[in-house]
């Protein structure tokens, strides 16, 4: 049976709905909290077994946080723990607080049961105390590994030349001694699938 060129693209189109749709539910393209095996927490987090121990729940955190990057789990996420913060950097990063007034990132500030310890807007306290998770690069996706020039990630990076280090053709190399895990360099890389993610650290 031939086909005219409508029914060709109609059927193109709806191959590719089902090729794309295959592959989001594989887990290709799914959201940030399902890709990662455990949720990035606040910073100033407990120990995760802790952290769920002491988290009441409250919103606060979430309600504080000026980039609006802290979101609860859902009943129905994999990841465990619903009701408590998580992060999805993909769609907003940990700021720092750097552009808001104060002495203490604001969700450690509004936290009222101790599952986030109080963190000051001070480099040498951030990098002591905040341990989001760490960011890992994925060179067979970065385009700065692969014949392009980006550097997108290292610009954002809050604590570039240390966190993130950059050389020849813009490449990035992650520090995880010093990563905090804020997530703006995977909220900034122009890739898709992004090369970059930050993952919660083992034993976290």
């Amino acid at each position: 049976m031939s086909l005219n060129r409508r029914d060709f693209v109609k059927q193109s189109a709806a191959v590719g709905l089902t090729v794309a749709g295959t592959v989001y539910l594989s887990g290709v393209g799914e959201p940030a909290e399902a890709a990662c095996s455990k949720p990035l927490r606040p910073p100033g987090a407990l120990q995760e077994d802790d952290f769920t121990a002491t988290c009441i729940r409250c919103m606060r955190c979430i309600d504080a946080c000026p980039n609006k990057a802290l979101v609860p789990l859902q009943q129905a996420s994999r990841l465990g723990s619903p009701g408590t913060p998580t992060m999805q950097p993909r769609k907003a990063a940990c700021m720092l607080c750097m552009s808001v007034e104060g002495d203490y990132l604001k969700c450690t500030e509004a936290c009222p049961s101790g599952a986030l310890q109080l963190v000051k807007k001070d480099k040498e306290e951030v990098q002591e105390k905040v341990h989001i998770g760490i960011a890992e690069l994925d060179t067979d996706l970065c385009y700065s590994y692969n014949n392009w020039s980006c550097g997108a990630c290292y610009r954002a990076c809050p604590l570039a030349g240390e966190a993130m280090t950059i050389g020849l053709w813009e490449r990035p190399t992650v520090n995880p001694e010093v990563c905090v895990g804020c997530g703006c360099c995977e909220r900034s890389c122009i890739r898709y699938p992004h090369a970059i993610r930050v993952k919660q650290e083992a034993g976290a």
